[in-house]
């Protein structure tokens, strides 16, 4: 593959080292399963989490005279992925034999894609602090994955199990575009939301079920690339970050001491946070790939393809622009928002609670800030949590009605999140005493009391009107946090001489 630089340098991203600045260059291979009840070539269940060799048929394990049948849902999740990245569905594809030995792999070859795969060129958008990047993808194409072999349970031998061999994935190739470790999991974070708005790959890396070989090179800005290390299966967005950061600076420190970079595949090793060598990698690998014969080439006609488009969810970007347009919140917000396809519905079901459509910025702060605050400190989602959309709805209304004030709403999730589960907001707040005081002679009142007891603080807000913020927090805790905010500023404001 001839690799095309189509990035413009980027000081921001530039690394300082000793002889100067050096520009990092990454392409990623994204092994993404598909999500699919059987295999790619047989029937069995992909089921994770099962005992070992429990889900292998005759095709999986390679017995003599078996022959590979194509499932057809995984050709679908192929053709929909590549329509959600914008890609070049290839009507014609063609299986080859990737033919090599290693113990998990039982036929000594691997029925992948080679030249012709079944989605070609495609792109996808990153938001990186207001700026919008485009990483191109070169291809998707699908292979079969391999077997897992497991050293550690025997101290003398080791052990296949070949549940996974024969699994369906997409491996999904970047152009060498990305340019830091931060667009990398930005990469990395937006792929996986594609894939699970499509439903065509449960992104769970935790799993396996998707994973990513990082290729990493350095070189001076703007020049050849350099010699790259293709660092394998890393299985976490924070792993990826750490090691590109880690390989990049073993690079730089290398070439700046006069050395030489060796194509090679690296591990990360997340304990000690360093890559380390794997196997050395020459420019070219000898897989004598050749079309597999047992398969024939893979045809479908464009009444296919639109038919799949046509039914297509709507995709994050798509997303995001109409939560701007409809419910004015920030792009940052909205981002945030349509990261998860749950997390998205989720705020969408409080916005449009009931037979009123509310303030879509006063929803999101709620979901994007305290909400999210909670929700990280479980360890979870803003929409795995048991806050209910129509408690959401709820507390913003209360608000936009002057039931009570912003702070009083916090004080009334903290009320749901740690008492009440099930409360429903309004009656709380009835139940609970805590409605914002807008009687104008209650809060006339307390201002009184205090601006009497405290006439050096007077004294000091008539000479200096920023001061006044003492007299709110006075007031506002006599009151017990009720009283109406912009009624107490008026009040004070008149009685204190500062209008």
């Amino acid at each position: 593959m001839t690799l095309i630089d189509t990035r413009t340098p980027n000081p921001k991203s530039f690394i300082q080292g000793a002889t100067g600045d050096w520009e990092i260059v990454i392409g990623m291979e994204v092994h993404a399963q598909v999500t699919s009840e059987s295999k790619l070539f047989s029937g069995s269940s992909t089921e994770f989490g099962s005992p070992p060799n429990s889900n292998v048929s005759f095709v999986d394990a390679a017995m003599p005279g078996m022959l590979p049948v194509i499932n057809d849902e995984c050709v679908r999740q192929a053709v929909r992925t590549g329509l959600g990245l914008k890609a070049k569905i290839n009507k014609r594809s063609i299986f080859d034999r990737k033919n090599y030995f290693y113990p998990d792999l039982p036929q000594g070859y691997q029925i992948s894609q080679f030249k012709d795969p079944i989605v070609g060129e495609g792109s996808v958008f990153l938001d990186m602090g207001g700026e919008r990047i485009e990483i191109g993808i070169e291809r998707l194409h699908l292979e079969q994955d391999a077997g897992k072999s497991i050293h550690d349970q025997h101290p003398s031998m080791s052990f296949v199990d070949l549940n996974r061999s024969g699994v369906a994935l997409m491996e999904i190739v970047s152009k060498p575009d990305l340019r830091n470790s931060e667009e990398a999991k930005i990469y990395l974070g937006k792929l996986r939301s594609i894939l699970r708005y499509l439903g065509t790959c449960d992104g769970n890396m935790e799993q396996g079920s998707m994973r990513a070989d990082i290729n990493v090179s350095v070189r001076k800005p703007g020049g050849e690339f350099g010699t790259r290390c293709e660092i394998k299966n890393v299985n976490s967005i924070r792993f990826a970050g750490q090691a590109i950061e880690f390989e990049a600076r073993r690079q730089i420190d290398i070439l700046e001491a006069g050395g030489s970079i060796d194509q090679e595949t690296r591990l990360y090793d997340p304990k000690t946070g360093e890559t380390r060598s794997m196997r050395s990698k020459e420019e070219a690998h000898d897989y004598r790939y050749f079309p597999d014969p047992d398969l024939l080439p893979l045809e479908f006609d464009q009444a296919f393809i639109d038919d799949l488009a046509q039914h297509l969810p709507e995709l994050p970007d798509e997303k995001e622009a109409r939560f701007v347009s409809e419910y004015g919140v920030t792009p940052y917000d909205a981002m945030v928002l349509t990261l998860e396809r749950e997390t998205a519905d989720y705020y969408e079901a409080a916005v449009k609670f009931g037979s009123t459509k509310r303030d879509g910025k006063a929803v999101a702060n709620l979901v994007t800030g305290d909400i999210a605050a909670y929700a990280n400190s479980q360890g979870l989602s803003a929409f795995e949590t048991h806050i209910k959309p129509y408690q959401i709805a709820g507390i913003v209304d209360l608000v936009a009605a002057g039931t009570i004030s912003s702070k009083g709403a916090k004080d009334l999730l903290q009320v749901i999140i740690a008492e009440e589960p099930e409360g429903e907001p309004a009656d709380l707040v009835e139940r609970r005493g805590m409605k914002q005081v807008t009687d104008l002679g209650a809060i006339e009142k307390v201002v009184d009391e205090i601006i009497a007891a405290n006439p050096d603080q007077v004294a000091k807000v008539q000479a200096k009107p920023t001061l006044i913020g003492w007299f709110v927090g006075q007031a506002m805790k006599a009151s017990g946090g009720k009283a109406n905010p912009q009624a107490l500023n008026e009040i004070l404001k008149r009685k204190l001489g500062l209008e």
